[in-house]
């Protein structure tokens, strides 16, 4: 089945040149949005996803329609494929997964979008031990010092309650139960 979708980003803005272009193509089915593309909530975009089965041709009139970012395109070409479904661009003959070719510029796509999220990893894992190395704390701050902490081991060593110890220290039960399950291990 020819499944098509038309967005538009503003309840004034018209989808006819969409709906039109979509029905020229065969679209049996057509899901409407008058929404941003820059939200994630697109209640008829998600639908059609839901819907979608093995066999099943996405059409849309152009790629920004669709998606907002590479990696958003990426992420529902691999939702369609997921569930055996292609996917074609009108505008974009090349964003085309009914074709050999269009496969293959799809997973280039894929792969370059993988090597970018690698790269970006790397970088940041380097900042990170740069950091550490300079001194950076990563992490929330600890709620007690160490000479609190000391002085709160202390006090669960005589028996203290925790309820006590945590009012003492303005801190959280919890806190205390964990410093207590520390000392414990």
């Amino acid at each position: 089945m020819k499944i098509g979708y038309a967005r538009v980003s503003t309840l004034d803005q018209n989808l006819d040149l969409q709906l039109k272009a979509l029905k020229k193509e065969g679209c049996e089915k057509i899901f409407r949005e008058k929404v941003s593309g820059i939200t994630r909530h697109r209640p008829e975009f998600q639908r059609m996803l839901d819907q979608v089965r093995q066999g099943d041709t996405i059409i849309v009139w152009k790629l920004d329609r669709l998606a907002r970012s590479t990696r958003d395109l990426l992420n529902t070409m691999e939702t369609l494929s997921e569930s055996g479904a292609k996917f074609q661009s009108i505008s974009e003959p090349w964003a085309n997964t009914t074709t050999h070719a269009g496969k293959m510029i799809m997973t280039v796509f894929a792969g370059i979008a993988e090597f970018e999220r690698d790269l970006i990893r790397e970088r940041t894992g380097a900042g990170r031990e740069a950091a550490k190395k300079r001194g950076v704390q990563f992490g929330r701050p600890r709620k007690l010092n160490p000479e609190q902490l000391q002085l709160a081991a202390e006090l669960i060593d005589q028996g203290k309650a925790a309820r006590e110890i945590a009012k003492t220290f303005n801190v959280h039960e919890a806190t205390i139960y964990r410093l207590a399950a520390a000392r414990q291990s």
